[in-house]
């Protein structure tokens, strides 16, 4: 497992071997402030077929200090330019089953709207910049 990345401006980080199991790490556990009335939670599951065959899961690489640094990045950019509190990522590395729980993402904020568009531009972000790939197998 990586090292969490805290931020005091509300920002974790982490990268983990393997599936994010349900008794996940403490950094993906929002913590709800007192003007919070959101809190969405997305996660990336693997599909059981890839370009229309079956596969048995993903095997995800990363460049890791970057993608870390990169994924921090994103997330303070998100709560500089919306009105949200908090960012958690936790990505998966190594090999996730189908079924598994590759990516969790959690955002606070005051209001829905501003959570559910930080959580789009997070994940759009995330596809586009930070150096994780994934392989079927």
């Amino acid at each position: 497992m990586s090292r969490a990345a805290f931020n005091a401006g509300g920002v974790e980080v982490l990268i983990v071997d393997g599936a994010i199991g349900a008794e996940s790490p403490a950094p993906v556990r929002a913590t709800v402030g007192a003007t919070d009335g959101a809190v969405l939670v997305f996660e990336g599951v693997v599909r059981g077929t890839e370009d229309g065959r079956t596969i048995d899961g993903l095997l995800y690489t990363a460049y890791e200090p970057m993608a870390q640094r990169q994924l921090e990045f994103i997330a303070l950019g998100l709560l500089e330019s919306l009105e949200i509190t908090s960012v958690r990522v936790v990505h998966s590395r190594g090999l996730v089953p189908v079924g598994g729980v590759s990516l969790r993402c959690v955002v606070t904020a005051p209001h829905r709207r501003a959570a559910l568009e930080a959580l789009d531009r997070l994940i759009d972000g995330l596809k586009r910049d930070v150096p994780i790939w994934k392989s079927v197998r």
